[in-house]
Order: structure tokens, then sequence, then C-alpha cells
């Protein structure tokens, strides 16, 4: 094992690295009143000096005290908390091959799978919860128009997450009706819905009470969100009552294309389609659900419970026939809102994954479709009118957003017949009023060819057109993933794994098994819209499966080195006691796209410069970037503060030179930092907090 560095305290209570030549160089954490704007990373420039960090000292935690923890709950409860639709599963740990889908929700619109359901949240005028999903949906709808301004419904709110680039507790999201409430409080709302959902269905199985400290939660998100949006989500979770700050290992926060990899490593083959080889509609396939080899007494459980069951068998399965230690699979993640790439290898024979090359994706999930139809009612009716037409019917928007879902459904490659999509009686009679003209007077002017008006009162899109709403989209999913195909992480990979709401567009498919089929084999599991739900199960009964992750982010801390001439910046000299030190230095950890073992700890060894040090501070600070120098380079940001307090050690043998070991521990989807002072076993921890600085 390596030794780390040491460091000593400078001139304001920070720690600076003692060194074979200790007069020689110093590191210096910056103090509370450091500038925390703009900033940068040093690691390199401390090899000058003699101080390279040396390599990293990793411990790996004992598997034995992950499994010994994970027996503290009697269950695992998964909420896929999606963009446009969401559900939750669960599943026992004394019965882990049985995965339990959520109840069929009520309400769910004809000939569109139910056991999710929509992510709306309905709030009373008086800014209380009142329903979620179908039943804010449609309460809202049967609403009087007038009455439905004073009520705040929110639909599809979970990109505000993505988009946001300065996101806070603050952030606001806005209501059909233009009013304007706080995010937080929103996410809290749903997730305590989910949460009550759960524990009540718990509760029915049971025949009694089941207790909250009983279940292991995990919420999934996207891959590719930025660190503030995974942490806005604990919080949220942190404020529904799921879990408390206290015990917040109760909480996983899943990756949503991990939790697809880890379900989709478990296939056999009569789970799945392959593009290549068999017509898929939907996603779906007509294939048996259940194999051969299944025990009498779980045959029963399919029998009896085949709309909320799924069983994963403990064997591995057929698909591992075909895969070797080493072998490398994508998997694309196609949801609502964003697609999620990422890059598993398999590590036989346990079958635990290696991430081999940091998520990536981008916005580009079917709101993009429905983008593009607003565009195209833009061109008919003009932007002026949709947007006046959201703000004063927004219950009848909701309405026409609905039928264009079903019909955005119904989309695909060989289909001859016009899609008809219904227009709600309030659109005809506003647009009347608004322009002075009828709607079939605005499709004829607009020079829409594709576009026709049927006496029905619906517009009747031909095939064409509905696809053309889908390219942008899709074209975008396949620039991102020929991009990632260059990469040398991604050459010879085996399969290609289409998972998420989205991959059900048999558009998506075509278009993905069209330019990629002839590089890896293209496949797409049964339930396809099912699967995060499924894999986010088997993750939080096994959170170990993934054992290597790349980190998102560069992290460290800031520090003093010895000035040198030339090399560093003027403005960065301090002089102190006649000496030179070079200030804001960025003292490297670990650095983006780096792969990190779960539990993997990196240690630093400090120590005070002055035994009469009382306090040490040590801030720490991220970056998307890894050439960073200093802390005040442009994306460098401050992500947590450690304080510990050295006093209380009179009369106690205190070493000439303290020794300060600082520890951040990675791998997992959230990271934590420790300060220990050895000599008095006082220690500190914090989690890495990227909304509150």
């Amino acid at each position: 094992m390596c030794r780390a560095p040491r460091v000593v305290l400078g001139h304001c209570g920070c720690p600076v690295p003692a060194h074979a030549t200790y007069k020689e160089a110093i590191l210096f954490f910056l103090s509370e009143t450091a500038p925390t704007s703009a900033y940068s990373s040093p690691a390199r420039s401390l090899g000058d000096t003699g101080i390279t960090p040396l390599s990293p000292s990793h411990i790996v935690n004992d598997t034995d005290s992950n499994v010994s923890e994970q027996q503290a709950f009697l269950v695992v409860v998964a909420i896929d908390f999606g963009t446009t639709s969401s559900g939750y599963a669960y599943s026992f740990t004394k019965e882990p091959e049985c995965i339990h889908v959520m109840r069929r929700w009520e309400g769910g619109d004809p000939g569109v799978s139910n056991q999710k359901t929509p992510t709306t949240i309905l709030l009373t005028p008086e800014r209380k919860f009142h329903s979620f999903g179908y039943a804010a949906r449609d309460f809202y709808h049967d609403l009087d128009p007038n009455e439905a301004k004073q009520w705040l419904y929110l639909e599809k709110f979970k990109m505000k997450l993505h988009t946001t680039g300065d996101l806070t507790m603050d952030t606001d999201l806005t209501a059909a009706n233009g009013k304007k409430v706080k995010a937080l409080e929103i996410f809290a709302y749903a997730l305590q819905y989910f949460k009550e959902q759960a524990l009540k269905e718990l509760s029915d199985q049971a025949g009694s009470e089941f207790e909250n400290s009983d279940v292991r939660w995990v919420i999934t998100v996207p891959a590719i969100w930025k660190q503030p949006a995974k942490q806005f989500m604990r919080q949220a979770a942190y404020q529904a009552g799921l879990v408390s700050p206290e015990n917040s290992e109760q909480l996983i926060i899943a990756l949503e294309p991990e939790a697809a990899s880890i379900y989709c490593r478990k296939l056999r083959l009569h789970q799945m389609i392959e593009l290549s080889s068999k017509a898929a509609v939907n996603g779906y396939s007509g294939s048996d659900t259940v194999g051969a080899g299944f025990t009498q007494a779980k045959e029963h459980i399919r029998r009896n419970r085949q709309s909320r069951t799924f069983l994963v068998e403990n064997v591995i399965g057929e698909i591992w026939s075909e895969l070797e230690e080493g072998d490398k699979y994508v998997v694309v993640d196609s949801g609502g809102g964003t697609v999620d790439l990422t890059v598993h290898q398999i590590r036989l024979p346990e079958g635990h994954l290696k991430e081999l090359y940091k998520a990536t994706g981008g916005p580009y999930g079917s709101l993009g479709v429905d983008y593009e139809f607003e565009k195209l009612l833009y061109k008919i009716f003009g932007e002026d009118f949709i947007e006046q037409f959201k703000i004063k019917r927004p219950a009848a928007w909701v309405d026409l957003m609905i039928a264009f879902e079903s019909r955005k459904r119904a989309a695909a490659p060989d289909r001859t017949n016009p899609l008809n999509i219904t227009l709600p009686f309030s659109f005809i009679d506003y647009y009347k009023k608004f322009r002075g003209h009828s709607v079939e007077h605005a499709l004829r002017k607009s020079n829409v060819d594709f576009v026709k008006w049927s006496s029905q009162g619906m517009l009747r899109m031909s095939p064409d057109a509905m696809n053309a709403l889908f390219k942008p989209t899709i074209d975008s999913i396949i620039e991102h993933l020929r991009d990632l195909f260059q990469k040398p992480e991604v050459s010879t990979v085996k399969f290609l794994f289409l998972v998420g709401g989205f991959a059900e567009a048999p558009l998506l498919q075509q278009a993905v098994q069209a330019a990629f089929g002839d590089q890896c084999r293209i496949i797409i599991p049964q339930d396809v819209g099912l699967t995060i739900l499924k894999g986010a199960v088997l993750f939080g009964l096994d959170p170990a499966v993934i054992k290597v992750r790349r980190s998102p982010l560069t992290y460290g801390v800031g520090v003093l080195n010895r000035y040198v001439e030339g090399k560093h910046p003027p403005e960065k000299l301090l002089v102190k006691d006649g000496t030179r030190w070079c200030t804001d230095v960025f003292d490297k950890f670990i650095s983006a796209d780096q792969s990190v073992a779960l539990g993997e700890l990196v240690k630093r060894s400090y120590t005070p410069a002055k035994p009469s040090q009382l306090v040490i501070v040590i801030n720490i600070y991220s970056s998307e970037h890894d050439n960073v120098s200093f802390i005040t380079d442009p994306g460098v940001k401050k992500c947590g503060t450690l304080r510990l307090d050295l006093t209380g050690t009179s009369g106690t043998a205190v070493p000439a030179r303290r020794e300060i070991q600082t520890l951040m521990q990675f791998g997992d989807t959230e990271i934590k930092a420790t300060a220990i002072d050895i000599a008095t076993s006082k220690s500190v921890k914090v989690g890495i907090d990227f909304l509150n600085y």
C-alpha cells in the first residue's frame, strides 16, 4: 500500500503537507473567507516541489458488512420516478427472486399499459396536495374551466432538475395555470405519495401495519444528471419522510441505466426480443414470460399474480452462456426526458459489473416528439394562440396532449393509414373567438399538406407526418450513439440493450437496428418500460453488484504550496515569515472519469503547522474538468467543508507533527469525506453538498 502524503497547517488554521523536507513545502487549505465563485486545481504543480500526492490508499469495504446491513431491511421498495410516468415495485429480502410490480393504477388510458401512472400532480388552490397520476389528471380534466385556473397542475416536471444550471433548494416550477411553486415541495409530495401507496400495499399483504424502518428505499435518477440534481432528489426524500438524514443509508439513489443493466444481465432468452432476428411490436413479443425451470410453487405465484409479480431466477441467465470474462455491453435508456447511455463490462463468475465509460446522453427523450408536435401547432394556428390557449384553457391543453400521446404510440415505420388526433371542443371554440375564423380555415391557410381536417373534429395526420415528428429526437440519439461507439472503451461491444419507455417506439427500434445492427446484437427486454424498475429492486437487494464506477467529477481540496518563480501566477504569491507560498492550489483526490471501486477510500495525511493550532478547516472542491490547477479557475465549485476542533488536548502527549487524516469515500452514488485527528481520535464527517454552496 502506498504511503499518503502528509500536510501541515498554514497561517489561517488550515492544513499544510508534511514532507521529508518539511520547511521546504507547505500545502494550505483555504479559510472560510476564500472566494468560491470560480476555481482550479494544482496537483500537477506539487510535483515540481517534491510534494506530489502519492497513489491513493484504497480500502474496499468488507463485503460481509454490506450483507449484514442489507439483512436489516425486510423489503426493498424501488421508485422509478420518470419524466412522463412513474411506478414502484418491491421484493422481500427473504424472497429476492420475486419482484412485485405495483398494483395496476386506476383510470388508465385504453390501449396503454398502466403498470405505471403519469408523473402528474395536482395541488388545491390553497397549494395542498390533492392527487397524483391518473387520479390527478382525471380530476383536473373534470373541473369547470374557470375553477381549473385556480388549481395547480404539474406534469413532466422532472426535466427541470436536468435543465436548471443553478439548481438550489429554492428552485421553482411553473404549474399549468402559470403559478410558481417550489420544486422541492412538489418532488417531496410525489415521493410521499409513493411512500404511502407502497406501505399500504405492504401492510395489506402482511396483514398488519408495516413499519417504514423495515424498508430500504431506492429512487432512480438519470446517470447524466449533474450532482446537484441527484442530491436534490435525496433532499426531497428527506422532506417526504422516506428516510431521515441520520439514517441516510436507508435510501439508495440508483442510476437508471445501471438499474437497467443489472436487470438485463439476468435475462433469459425467452425474456427478450432480438431485433435482428425477430420483428418487435412496441417492444413486446408473444413468447412465454416464464421458463420451464421454475418450481411448482413459483408457477403457482405466476398464475395467480401474473399482473403483479415478476420472477427472477437466481441462476445465471441463458444470455450468460454467450458472455465471457471482459465482455462489454451498452445500455441505452430511452425515457421521457433523457436518453442515458452506460457501458458495462462483465466480471465472471459472480457477474459483477464494471463501468467502462462515464455515463453520457442528453435531453433526447420522447418529450422531444411532443415538442415537435407543439411546433407543428404553432405553424398551423400561430404561436401566440397556442401559448394563450395553454394559459386560458389549461385542462383542455392537457386533453389535447393526452390525445396526441395515444396516437404517438401508434406510429410505426410500416403504417399506411392516417392517425386522427381529436381536438377538444374548447380548442375549436376558443380559436374561433381568438382569430375570428375556424380551425378548418387555419389548416387551409397554413399550407401544411400532410395534416387535414376531419369533420368529426379531428386532425388527420399522415403516417409520414407523424414519423417526421420523431425524426429530430431519434437522429439525436443515433448521433450520440455513433459518437459513443467511436470511443476506444466502447469498441468490441457485444450487446446493445434498448430499454426505457421510449424504447417501445418501433421507429426508434428500427433506427437503432439499422445504424448498429452490424456492430452488435440489439436486444429489447420484454416489458421494456419496467426494466429500470425491476433492476432498481435488484440493485437495492445487492448494492455491491456494481463494483467499479467512473467518477463524474474531479475532487480535491484547496492548499498552499511553495511558490515557484515563473511557474506560479504572481497574484497567488503569499509571503509569510520570509517564506514565499503559492495560495489557492487544488490538491486532487480523484480525477473526472477515473475508475473508482465500490467503497474506495482515498486518504491524505496532514499536520498542523503550529502546536497551538485549535481548529483545522478543510474546504472540498469539485470540477467537471481534469486539468484544473487552482481553486479560482472557472468551473471549480466548493462542495463541502470539514472543521476539526483540536482543543481539549492539553496535558495529552501530542506529537510534534500532529497527523490529521482526511479520507474521501467514492464508488457509491453519494460521496462522503472524513477528517480524523490521529492523536485524539476526534473525527468529523461531511457529505458532499452541491446545493448549499
